[in-house]
């Protein structure tokens, strides 16, 4: 996000300092990010040699005739010591394999949260609503107009029962009644459209950053769907928009673990009680982008769900730059002046979020991309760093290794400068540009209704590979990577149902 100067009416100038521009990373790639990504590919050598390997076998076993055979046969039962010996190489070798194998984890379908009619918010009721509180001077309330009407956003976003109500109401209560209608509205729908009993959930894993009760969101759902005893649940907090990845790597891992059985990520936000009633502008931009949303997904190891499921993951990368002063404060929870609690944004988030993209695509790039693109770019970018070339770097055409870019919508400046920078095309940001412009920042589910968008839109084929890609604070980038098993249709009851024939619309700004 660029800063921006917003004229008020000729009476005074507002700076709006939303950070510098996602930097032109491709053009500035480190070998030592270049390295974390083929450090994935040495770990599984044994696997590349071994392929090669099995196909020179197959391949000289079937040039092979009767006699060839039967002369094998011969020498074989002369050599008891060397029958004995290959036997148990071969059983032993196909032991560990099997068990050391990672298992492979299925998307049997999701469900994103439709909030009901009522609570949507248009631009004017927004305003309203903010100068009726009473909080907010008079800068205030004009650099939360600008926001609003550059951010993306359309006029059907929606906001919790507690915020409507005048004064608003960011009780504990309300705070737990937002969190069980999305969650159990997501969940209720998930249940009803797999037809999967809530006994037979093994492993739960829930994100949501700023609301953490006691008990944990994960014990209201074991409580509400009364699931069983021995369930593996897990509640994350604080971990940002991003967490939706991390909610899944988690459960992956815990498949791997855990034979047979399902695993239900729910990812939400809570905004009744994180709402900003102070005047501080780095603080109010959440107020103006964040929307009520939430999703849940139903992820398998059983071998038999793949012919049922959505999608198979493929790969998931996840960057941390934590260690990093700047990073780690440009998306900060504290408290004003005056005491008012609020999330406040770094002037400096755009370009730390640039950085850990870098390094996350860089990591990702050779696990993805075709060999013909990972040559061109790691010869011209060797020539450049190591021997000074002047060579115009290499950028990889992302678009040969996915099908489909769920960006996080985060914002408008943040999908307009990873279009610019992938070298994506319109379409491919189309799905976050409209999620963030019917829903809003739903943080770490909005990578799922831009999966539900491109359902809806019919455009989800057999093979097609599907990039979901999320930033969070601590700083955070995190990359999953989905393969459809088949043509994907919309789940009944989608977020998109009954609007999808509206969109893409063009959004003016």
């Amino acid at each position: 996000m660029s800063s921006e100067s917003v004229d008020n009416g000729g009476a005074q100038n507002i700076q709006i300092h939303q950070g510098r521009r996602v930097p032109d990373f491709l053009n500035s790639v480190n070998l030592k990010y270049v390295k974390l990504g083929y450090h994935y590919l040495i770990t599984n050598l044994l696997k590349l040699c071994l392929i090669p390997l099995m196909g020179i076998i197959v391949i000289e076993a079937a040039q092979m005739n009767p006699g060839d055979i039967h002369q094998l046969w011969l020498q074989l039962q002369y050599n008891l010591v060397s029958v004995i010996t290959f036997s148990a190489v071969l059983v032993f070798g196909s032991t560990v394999y099997i068990m050391t194998r990672p298992r492979s984890v299925y998307l049997v379908d999701y469900s994103c949260y439709k909030p009901p009619d009522h609570l949507k918010v248009k631009y004017h009721k927004f305003m309203d609503h903010s100068r009726l509180i009473g909080d907010f001077d008079e800068s205030s309330l004009e650099f939360q107009r600008k926001i609003l009407e550059r951010s993306g956003l359309g006029e059907e976003t929606y906001l919790p029962e507690g915020m409507h109500s005048i004064p608003p109401r960011p009780t504990m209560a309300a705070a737990r009644e937002e969190a069980e209608q999305v969650i159990f509205g997501a969940l209720d729908n998930l249940f009803a459209n797999t037809n999967i009993k809530p006994k037979d959930i093994g492993i739960l894993v829930v994100n949501c950053s700023l609301f953490n009760p006691t008990p944990s969101l994960s014990a209201m759902i074991v409580n509400k769907y009364k699931l069983r005893g021995n369930i593996r649940s897990f509640n994350l907090g604080g971990m940002g928009c991003s967490a939706g990845v991390i909610a899944v790597d988690l459960a992956k891992d815990m498949l791997q673990v855990h034979r047979n059985t399902y695993a239900v990520v729910v990812s939400t936000e809570n905004i009744t009680q994180n709402w900003y009633f102070g005047n501080k502008k780095s603080m109010l931009i959440p107020n103006c982008l964040f929307r009520v949303g939430g999703s849940a997904v139903l992820l398998s190891n059983k071998s038999l769900d793949k012919r049922l499921a959505k999608y198979k993951l493929v790969h998931v990368v996840r960057t941390h730059k934590g260690a990093d002063e700047k990073a780690f404060r440009c998306v900060y929870q504290e408290q004003d002046d005056i005491g008012k609690t609020g999330v406040s944004l770094s002037k400096e988030l755009m370009a730390i979020a640039g950085g850990a993209l870098k390094t996350n695509i860089t990591t990702l790039g050779p696990l993805v991309l075709p060999l013909s693109e990972q040559l061109l770019f790691f010869a011209t970018l060797v020539a450049k760093k190591l021997f000074n070339a002047k060579v115009k770097p290499y950028i990889p055409d992302f678009k040969l290794a996915f099908d489909h870019f769920c960006i996080h919508a985060g914002g408008r400046a943040v999908i307009d400068e990873l279009e610019k920078n992938l070298q994506l095309l319109p379409v491919h940001v189309e799905a976050s540009r409209m999620t963030l412009h019917r829903f809003g920042n739903t943080s770490s589910s909005s990578i799922w209704y831009e999966l539900a968008y491109t359902e809806a839109k019919g455009r989800m084929q057999k093979g097609n590979r599907v990039w979901q890609i999320a930033f969070g604070s601590g700083f955070k980038c995190n990359s999953a990577v989905w393969e459809a098993l088949h043509n994907v249709k919309p789940s009944p009851s989608g977020p998109w149902e009954d609007c999808i024939h509206n969109y893409p619309v063009q959004i003016i700004v």
